[in-house]
């Protein structure tokens, strides 16, 4: 009875303390605030996060406006879901919004404050972008590298044949799994000059791990007693990831002294690690390991799964749109002899295919929400007072089905960047994000999921594992957007394509 009594005194002395608070520090009061649903004690809004959040965030829109105020626990956050004031966030705001905020993941993976996706705006934020933009996504490194995205497709194309490649029932294929593994030994060999071994001292599962907040980043009371254990598992992730890392990066310094005492070696072949530690030999002091490290864990969670995922729901829809697809194979067969395999250089003639990804991204962006942003000052927005520490989330999904702003915009129509350039599009359109701190890797995730779209397409029939349509649930990412239910296909070989398909491979 003692201890009822206890917590309800507790309780009500929260409460208590709480209006207590709100009543005589009225300077919020004061601020002309964007519309917001009715609260509640210490938790705020914290109770209407339900999965998918962006979902739940478009609800919420459609009843208090394009911009709308959550308190999130003890952290104030506005969510914008019109082009227009997102526009003015990464426009007339966008310095004031450059930076990210604190949460327990970044607290234990910034490397020393050199994982770019949590760093703070300013001039280390733009050395290490510069890094990143110069030596591996520029438009020298993409075609670099665009050997490796050739020759990883072509090798799993070369699992889905069977032993005789105009023969044979249609085989069916996850291509869920499929399309994670390409990735993933996309990014591998060309950071390692590896694909990736089921003996590595680290699990790939992980790689692609959603980035999101957590309750404890909300209310620190729930930090400070270990609620759930997460602060825990994210220090152990955190550790395993650097000895991965760490491992990658002394196998990458063992082959560059051996590329150095071999003078035959051609230096244009250096792997992602390498380059970096050619950087790291001329400054060492600036160039650490832990700078290294925080570069290459961008590369594989950040890159990983939203690409594997565009590819799926690219596919998806496809095989929902037979036409589409037919539409796509024609424009590769006008384009690219059957003799041989469609390759990098080939794309940027495939003009349609390109509308099929726009599209695709469109209907499903992998990051449905952009990643955070927070105000470092005080600012107003859309004729409102936002407060400096306030988050900023920006609903992309919502942008991107915007009926004002799309025809259709439930419909899956390539065809629609076809019309006249949609330069227009700008904050209409925002799968990498705008302003100063887009995705810096979007050039070299789209020309992965095109030549993937167009080698699967050119080499295969595909065909529904059943008469009903895909179907197109989405699951319950924060900021990946993972198909609910992973794909299945059949695929058969084209017959005009054996000839290329049996061809020797140089890989």
């Amino acid at each position: 009875m003692d201890i009822l009594w206890i917590c309800g005194s507790s309780l009500l002395a929260i409460v208590s303390i709480y209006f207590f608070l709100d009543i005589f520090f009225p300077s919020q009061k004061k601020k002309k605030l964007p519309p917001s649903p009715p609260a509640l004690p210490i938790c705020g809004h914290l109770h209407l996060l339900k999965l998918p959040i962006h979902r739940t965030f478009q609800q919420l829109s459609a009843k208090y406006g394009p911009i709308f105020y959550l308190r999130l626990g003890n952290r104030p956050a506005i969510v914008v879901s019109s082009p227009l004031i997102a526009e003015q966030c990464f426009t007339k705001n966008d310095i004031i919004f450059g930076d990210r905020p604190q949460c327990i993941i970044s607290d234990h993976s910034n490397f020393d404050h050199a994982e770019v996706t949590f760093l703070a705006y300013g001039d280390q934020w733009r050395n290490i972008r510069r890094i990143m933009t110069i030596n591996i996504f520029s438009s020298t490194a993409l075609k670099h590298y665009s050997s490796i995205r050739e020759e990883e497709i072509r090798f799993l194309v070369r699992k889905l044949l069977p032993a005789d490649c105009n023969g044979g029932d249609p085989r069916r294929v996850n291509l869920k799994c499929l399309f994670s593994d390409l990735i993933l030994n996309m990014i591998m060999k060309a950071t390692t000059g590896r694909r990736w071994s089921d003996s590595e001292p680290f699990n790939k599962d992980v790689l692609g791990s959603d980035i999101s907040l957590h309750l404890c980043d909300f209310v620190p009371f729930l930090r400070r007693i270990g609620f759930q254990g997460f602060e825990n598992q994210v220090n152990y992730f955190s550790e395993e990831l650097k000895k991965y890392l760490k491992y990658l990066i002394d196998e990458g310094r063992k082959s560059e002294a051996d590329t150095d005492n071999n003078s035959s070696s051609d230096n244009k072949n250096k792997t992602i690690i390498q380059s970096l530690l050619s950087l790291q030999k001329a400054e060492p002091d600036y160039y650490t390991d832990n700078l290294i490290m925080g570069i290459l864990t961008n590369l594989f969670t950040a890159g990983g799964e939203t690409t594997s995922s565009t590819v799926e729901w690219a596919m998806a829809l496809l095989l929902n749109h037979p036409e589409v697809m037919e539409k796509v194979r024609n424009e590769i067969d006008l384009n690219i002899t059957s003799e041989r395999l469609v390759e990098d250089s080939d794309l940027s003639k495939l003009s349609y295919l390109h509308c099929v990804i726009n599209e695709t991204l469109r209907l499903f962006p992998g990051a449905p929400l952009l990643v955070p942003r927070v105000a470092t000052e005080d600012c107003t927005l859309h004729g409102f007072d936002i407060p400096r520490g306030t988050i900023l989330v920006v609903n992309c999904w919502a942008i991107h089905r915007d009926p004002n702003g799309w025809k259709e915009h439930t419909k899956f129509i390539p065809e629609r960047f076809e019309e006249a350039k949609k330069e227009s599009e700008g904050s209409n359109y925002l799968p990498f994000g705008i302003g100063r701190r887009p995705c810096p890797g979007a050039a070299m995730a789209t020309r992965s999921v095109a030549i993937t779209l167009a080698t699967f397409i050119q080499c295969f029939e595909w065909e529904r594992v059943g008469p009903e349509l895909e179907d197109l649930e989405e699951g319950n990412g924060v900021f990946v957007l993972p198909k609910a239910k992973p794909l299945e296909a059949y695929c058969k070989p084209r017959p005009c394509m054996s000839a290329a398909l049996m061809s020797p491979l140089n890989i």
